[in-house]
C-alpha cells in the first residue's frame, strides 16, 4: 500500500502555551509532502518530525489568523538558506500575497527560488490542486473571517497484474497497461480472457479531511462523507458551548457528531484552547458520541490504511 500519512506539527489554538505549538500539519502522500497551515515553529516541528524539507512544495493556508500562518516567513527564509531551487506553491486567500510581498522583498531579496501564490476562494468547494496521486479540494467553513478546510482524495491506482496468468496466456508487454486499467484481453485466436482472471483489484483510494477553524457547520458533511480520517477542531468542552459559538469554534462533542453523521472511519480532534491543561475531558466527551476518536498531539503520525 502506498504511503498516506498525516503528521501533526502543532495542535494548539491562538494563545501560546508550553504544551502545544500553533496549528500546522504535513500530509505525506506517496512521499510528496503537503503542509496544511503554518503556525509559529512549524519549521522546528518539521525537523523534529524528521520530514524532508526538500519534499515540501505545496502549502495550504486555511485562513489568515496568525496562529495558522505566522510561521510562513521563517520557513520561506530557511528554504532560501538551504539553497532551495524548486518553486514553493502557497494556496491561500488572495490577501496573503499582498501581506507577504513587502516582507519577501525586504527579508528574502535575491532568493534562489520562487514563491508562487495561488488565490483560493474559501466560500467555494472546488479542486485547487490535482496530480496523478491526489486531488485536493477546499471545504467552506464558518469562522470570524473567510476560512476553508481541505479534502485530500487519493487517486485510485491500477489493478495488480497476476504474473502467472500473464505468462500462461503469453500476453505481450504492450497490453499490460490496458489490462491494469480494467480491460479484458483478447488472444490472437479471438478468445476473450476476462480482466478479473488477470488482475487483482488495487487497494481502495483513501481520503483525509482537515476542518479548522470553524463553528459547528454540518453543511460540510456531504463533502466529507465516508472519509478515512477527519481532523476537526475540538477547541472547547461542552460546558463552554456559549464561548464556542461566540468565537466561531466547535466543541469536542460537536466534532464527534459531525464525524458520526459523516461516517468518517476515524476522528482526530485538535486546536485545543489554552485553558485546558489536560485535554482528556475533550477526548472523553468526543468518544461518548464517536468512540473511534483520537487526541492530536505534537509529532503524532497517523497512518491512513
Amino acid at each position: 500500500m502506498e504511503k498516506f500519512e498525516v503528521n501533526i506539527l502543532g495542535c494548539g489554538s491562538a494563545l501560546p502555551t508550553t504544551r502545544h505549538f500553533a496549528s500546522s500539519q504535513v500530509v505525506n502522500i506517496r512521499e510528496k509532502l503537503f503542509m496544511v497551515d503554518c503556525g509559529e515553529a512549524a519549521q522546528l516541528q518539521l525537523r523534529r518530525s524528521k520530514l524532508k524539507f526538500s519534499r515540501l512544495n505545496h502549502i495550504f493556508i486555511s485562513h489568515l489568523h496568525g496562529d495558522h500562518c505566522f510561521g510562513l516567513m521563517g520557513l520561506i527564509s530557511t528554504f532560501g538558506l538551504l539553497g532551495r531551487t524548486a518553486t514553493l506553491h502557497i494556496y491561500a486567500h488572495k490577501e496573503l500575497e499582498r501581506l507577504l510581498e513587502p516582507q519577501l522583498e525586504f527579508f528574502c531579496k535575491g532568493m534562489s527560488y520562487k514563491v508562487e501564490f495561488h488565490a483560493i476562494d474559501p466560500t467555494k468547494a472546488e479542486v485547487i490542486y490535482d496530480d496523478r496521486s491526489v486531488s485536493i479540494s477546499t471545504i467552506p467553513l464558518r469562522h470570524r473571517m473567510p476560512t476553508c478546510g481541505f479534502l485530500f482524495q487519493e487517486k485510485q491506482t491500477p489493478n495488480h497484474i497476476i504474473r502467472d496468468m500473464v505468462d500462461f496466456y503469453k500476453i505481450p508487454v504492450f497490453e499490460l497497461n490496458r489490462i491494469k486499467n480494467g480491460e479484458d484481453y483478447v488472444t490472437p485466436e479471438g478468445t476473450v480472457v476476462p480482466n478479473n482472471r488477470l488482475t487483482i483489484p488495487s487497494d481502495p483510494a483513501r481520503s483525509y479531511a482537515y476542518c479548522s477553524d470553524t463553528i459547528c457547520h454540518k453543511s460540510i458533511i456531504p463533502q466529507i462523507k465516508g472519509v478515512n480520517l477527519l481532523f476537526h477542531e475540538g477547541t472547547f468542552a461542552q460546558s463552554e458551548l456559549a464561548r464556542a459559538k461566540e468565537t466561531f469554534h466547535t466543541t469536542a462533542m460537536q466534532a464527534a457528531e459531525i464525524a458520526k453523521e459523516a461516517e468518517a472511519k476515524q476522528l482526530v480532534i485538535g486546536h485545543f484552547s489554552a485553558r485546558y491543561e489536560d485535554e482528556s475531558i475533550l477526548l472523553k466527551e468526543a468518544q461518548s458520541v464517536y468512540p473511534n476518536t483520537l487526541l492530536a498531539k505534537e509529532n503524532m503520525r497517523i497512518i491512513i490504511n
